[in-house]
């Protein structure tokens, strides 16, 4: 008698997360582990996915039906460790990986065939590491190089770029150069079956194939890697587990490498680090005469230049909100209202002024000058569109996160970073209030400047080319980041980042996590001891430890409440 075939699966059902065993009938034989499947789960019809063989024990349900591929086995694993190292069930990881549709047939992979010589010359041979490149460098020559070196190896080359619409047009170029090219949900089928490239942006460190060959990830320290969603996971982790695991090689490029970033690998040079970055002019806000408007003179100039030109659109006008807060000036000195412990841009709460941790509440006067006329610097994206449509004389388009991304814009826009991903050239980009970012409470906010600025680069040209210019008005013309921006030279301002990062204990020196939400003191009351700590913050409450394996078991050690909670690590 021929034994019971029974699986493990673990169910689409994020509040339940353990697996069960079902039998293998004969409408399912074809199941094999990390297919996804039909289960009846306490009388209801749910998805599930397939993690492993199982001895037949007891009366078994059997499974439903069978719905076609899923993650490969390979990739199983490392889901098991990115559910522990994020707390988070593992079925979110599942899902991420999952095709949308029915995939119950592979089309053959075709090879990776050597490049061209003629494009082959434009590849450069960059050891893996870290990278660091100027905004304006193109970092093709870097991924040839890489499809390169891979090409021989089993599996496939991920590529990691921020956004979906640089994947597009990487793409693009990749096909031309006669690289096969898997990208998008719609090429699941072919991502699964170990197409030579992958190109994408965050959920591609996902890619369904099973095994990579090796990975680039552009802009390694860029925001958009990392899930503001639960489970709020990094592409740059995964990715470099998965290159861990299959012994593959990873090259990481960074304007300017975060402490985090120099801890993943040897860290290089790219060649032209200051002629590759743009023109950058720092306007000093203190000494501007009060009746200017929302742009100074000097920017206005900057812009009536860049409207002589011929780009579709002259000037883009960048605005960085702080949330809710208000940054306070002196209507005197123009010097801008900071904590006296922090240094941060302080707020109004009560009538008194303080940074967002209420380090030193203070009254409402200057301390520079002791005025007591303080005024609030106006933020907010259709005010500030208002007044530069009046003081050019233009009409204006705003772009935020929310604007239709069809409308055609005019030669002048105002927005958010939205802009970065709408704009691809222009004569002048005008930082109207570069103060939001250097005060911007979080560590992070000097690299976040300087990144900003390599974006707006990106538009106007480098150095080099002498096309356009990167205009900062601020109330703080002699700070390091605004120095370092003019001069081209990070050395400095990277170096500071790692010190402090030690001294603090921040990644990747320490590990600490964000928990927040209804239920996060109930969550957190059994936590403590010398090997963790939590302390109150304005989202709720920081968890730290010497390291992120030590922070996550503890807290992944923890039950759940009924109320929400939001677990973030770091």
């Amino acid at each position: 008698m021929t034994a019971s075939r029974a699986v493990r699966i673990i169910t689409e059902v994020a509040a339940v997360d353990r697996p069960f065993d079902y039998l293998v009938g004969g409408n399912t034989a074809q199941v094999g582990i990390g297919d996804r499947v039909r289960v009846d789960f306490n009388h209801r019809s749910v998805r599930g996915w397939v993690v492993s063989e199982v001895d037949a024990v007891g009366e078994l349900k059997p499974l439903t039906k069978w719905l076609g591929y899923g993650p490969p086995p390979p990739l199983l694993d490392v889901m098991r460790w990115a559910s522990a190292r994020w707390c988070s069930p593992m079925s979110r990881f599942l899902i991420s990986s999952s095709p949308h549709r029915l995939v119950t047939t592979l089309p053959d992979a075709p090879r990776a065939n050597a490049l061209a010589t003629s494009v082959a010359k434009g590849a450069s041979a960059n050891e893996p590491g870290v990278w660091q490149l100027s905004p304006t460098s193109d970092p093709l020559a870097l991924i040839l190089g890489a499809y390169e070196t891979c090409r021989e190896r089993e599996g496939s080359l991920i590529v990691l770029v921020p956004t979906e619409s640089w994947a597009r047009r990487l793409r693009g170029r990749l096909e031309q150069r006669g690289c096969a090219v898997a990208s998008g949900e719609n090429e699941w089928d072919r991502m699964r079956a170990r197409w030579p490239v992958i190109v994408g942006a965050r959920g591609v460190a996902l890619a369904p194939t099973p095994r990579v060959a090796g990975a680039v990830v552009v802009d390694a320290d860029d925001e958009a890697f990392r899930s503001e969603a639960a489970p709020t996971w990094d592409a740059v982790t995964m990715l470099r587990k998965r290159c861990e695991l299959d012994g593959a090689p990873l090259w990481l490029t960074s304007m300017i490498p975060s402490p985090t970033l120099l801890d993943r690998g040897a860290y290089h040079e790219g060649s032209d680090l200051v002629g590759g970055w743009p023109r950058v002019v720092v306007l000093d806000r203190r000494q501007s005469d009060p009746r200017d408007g929302a742009l100074s003179r000097e920017a206005l100039d900057a812009a009536h230049r860049a409207l002589a030109g011929d780009e579709a659109v002259a000037v883009a006008v960048v605005l960085q909100r702080l949330g809710k807060g208000r940054l306070f000036a002196c209507r005197r000195c123009g010097e801008l209202a900071r904590c006296a412990v922090c240094a941060q841009g302080e707020e109004e709460f009560d009538g008194q002024l303080a940074c967002a941790q209420r380090h030193a509440p203070r009254a409402n006067f200057c301390q520079a000058c002791g005025a007591t006329n303080l005024r609030r610097v106006r933020v907010g994206v259709t005010t500030l569109a208002r007044d530069v449509a009046a003081q050019l004389s233009q009409s204006v388009s705003e772009v935020t996160a929310a604007s239709d991304a069809d409308v055609q814009l005019n030669r002048v826009v105002v927005g958010t970073e939205a802009i970065w991903q709408r704009v691809r050239r222009c004569g002048v980009v005008i930082f109207v209030d570069f103060d939001q970012y250097l005060l911007a409470p979080r560590e992070s906010a000097r690299r976040a400047a300087v990144t900003a600025v390599g974006k707006a680069g990106r538009l106007v040209g480098s150095r080099r080319e002498g096309r356009g210019e990167v205009v900062l008005q601020t109330r703080r013309g002699e700070d390091p980041v605004t120095l370092a921006l003019t001069s081209g030279d990070f050395t400095q301002l990277i170096q500071d980042d790692r010190e402090t990062a030690e001294l603090l204990a921040l990644p990747p020196y320490g590990a600490l996590a964000e928990v927040s939400g209804d239920g996060a003191e109930e969550f957190l009351a059994g936590l403590g001891g010398p090997d963790v700590t939590v302390h109150p913050s304005p989202g709720g409450f920081t968890v730290r430890a010497r390291d992120v394996t030590t922070l996550s078991d503890a807290l992944g050690a923890l039950a759940r409440p009924s109320a929400k909670v939001r677990v973030a690590i770091r």
